[in-house]
């Protein structure tokens, strides 16, 4: 007995995908592109808007963009597969790096590429103490910097948060024993493919045809820049025509790609045993029936994504220029063409309102079925029922229900408990200066504003009050608006 396999609808997902670029043509703004593909060919490609808003030059499948976090999966699997370092997912990060601290030193490797390790993301948190997304720093720092205390966010394996810090300490790792991402890249997948990507150190470092990124700012678009060092958790650079031949290589399991696709989608488990949808620097998701595997990207002004369906030889990849690509959502679209299989209906069980757990730091906001979490933001989809409420994220899982009083289920496959917010007189008690001894930040709370930052460059943001010691700050961050909570335990002015 033979089994038939769904049929195709290449042309479908390429009108999917026309609908998509044609919103990034009105004049003067930038763009993206859309690629459709199997192991063998390019089945169609579309794209639409401005490569470069100086020159007019229109957007193609050959400008070079930055892929932002695609780059996981190819570091990964060049980390793993490829390099020299010997690297087990059950190795420890201190085995390699003995100046980390515990418990970050007890993290594994394949719990930092898992998201699964607690790690503090690097950029939020010098966000949260103050520096700007456009300073410029360097790995050495940043290093030393993580290595001072060795918290985490979560003890390692209880949960599933996305963090960056996990891929630039294994590409530490690598470092230490000489080894570099770009000869890497090089060796085993670019010369192999005859196709132009790089891992450019900074965003400062000059990559031949790289294309601006842009922000849409009050005054008109604005070119995107951002200092943090890029690290392995997000430096690559290509077009999306290069992309879209290293994917192939991927769904042809031969060349570059053979075995990749294995290695990095094998399941992963959290200590209870719970599987988990995220991979190594890839994400499995279903639609209708069909197991998707894939990864986004994000930078200042460039947005990334591709899925691919390995047993019907068939991808999508989204490449563009601008910050307010919503690119998964597009990729799930041109790839629900595809298939012929619709999207999961919007969920409307969670009423609209700021929410907080009681006796702890986590808060989430809920619009118009979308919801806000650690400040990421997530559609809702209806779950088992129509009474349950789902994220399609695999390194932002929701599970929620609304029992009438409060929220109840898991995000990152940890149990939380949401109430309606209930202000209380907390910011009258925390006016003034805050100051934290060991990063030597500081910050200051006037009336309902936070201040932050030294001379010109102090920044505000406004205050709301979570209830119970808590406060949501929000305020801008270059192209970005950043929401956090402030949990305090005591009122003395030092913020441990």
């Amino acid at each position: 007995m033979t089994s038939t396999l769904p049929s195709l609808h290449w042309q479908a997902a390429m009108t999917a995908a026309r609908t998509i670029t044609e919103k990034w043509n009105p004049p003067g703004e930038p763009g993206g592109a859309i690629a459709l593909f199997d192991s063998r060919s390019l089945q169609g490609h579309s794209a639409g808007g401005l490569a470069n808003l100086t020159t007019g030059e229109r957007f193609s499948i050959d400008n070079v963009v930055r892929y932002a976090s695609v780059t996981k999966h190819i570091f990964a699997a060049l980390a793993l597969l490829r390099s020299d370092a010997g690297l087990s997912l059950s190795d420890t990060l201190g085995q390699y790096l003995p100046q980390l601290k515990s418990p970050m030193s007890h993290v594994t490797i394949g719990q930092a590429l898992d998201m699964t390790g607690g790690l503090p993301d690097v950029r939020e948190t010098l966000s949260l103490l103050g520096v700007s997304v456009y300073t410029a720093s360097e790995p050495q720092a940043i290093l030393d910097f993580l290595a001072q205390e060795g918290s985490l966010n979560f003890p390692a394996g209880s949960e599933i948060s996305y963090s960056n810090t996990g891929y630039r300490l294994v590409e530490a790792i690598l470092n230490s024993q000489g080894i570099l991402f770009e000869d890497l890249l090089q060796k085993y997948i670019a010369q192999p493919l005859d196709i132009a990507l790089h891992a450019p150190e900074t965003w400062f470092d000059v990559v031949p045809g790289l294309i601006p990124g842009y922000w849409k700012g009050k005054s008109g678009w604005k070119t995107a820049s951002a200092g943090l060092h890029l690290s392995a958790s997000g430096s690559l650079t290509g077009s999306l025509r290069s992309l879209t031949v290293w994917l192939q290589s991927l769904l042809a399991n031969r060349g570059p790609g053979a075995g990749v696709l294995k290695t990095l989608t094998a399941q992963r488990y959290l200590r209870t045993d719970t599987a988990s949808a995220y991979g190594l620097g890839t994400t499995s998701s279903t639609l209708g029936g069909h197991t998707l595997y894939g990864h986004g990207g994000s930078h200042a002004g460039y947005k990334t994504y591709f899925l691919l369906h390995p047993e019907l030889d068939a991808g999508v990849a989204l490449v563009s220029n601008r910050e307010d690509t919503a690119a998964y959502s597009a990729a799930l679209d041109v790839m629900s063409a595809l298939l012929d299989s619709p999207l999961p209906s919007r969920s409307q069980a969670i009423p609209d309102g700021l929410y907080a757990s009681v006796a702890e730091p986590y808060w989430l906001n809920v619009n118009q079925g979308v919801a806000s979490y650690l400040g990421s933001a997530d559609t809702l989809f209806e779950g088992a029922d129509k009474d349950e409420a789902i994220s399609l994220s695999a390194h932002m899982p929701m599970r929620l229900r609304w029992d009438g009083h409060s929220i109840q289920g898991e995000i990152g496959h940890a149990p939380r408990r949401f109430v309606p917010v209930e202000p209380n007189n907390c910011l009258e008690m925390v006016q003034g200066r805050w100051f934290h001894p060991a990063s030597k930040a500081a910050f200051d709370i006037e009336g309902d504003q936070f201040v932050m930052g030294v001379g010109p460059l102090r920044e505000r943001g406004k205050l709301t009050s979570l209830g119970l010691g808590r406060l949501l700050v929000e305020m801008p961050d270059g192209p970005w608006q950043k929401s956090f909570c402030l949990y305090f335990q005591g009122y003395n002015g030092f913020v441990e």
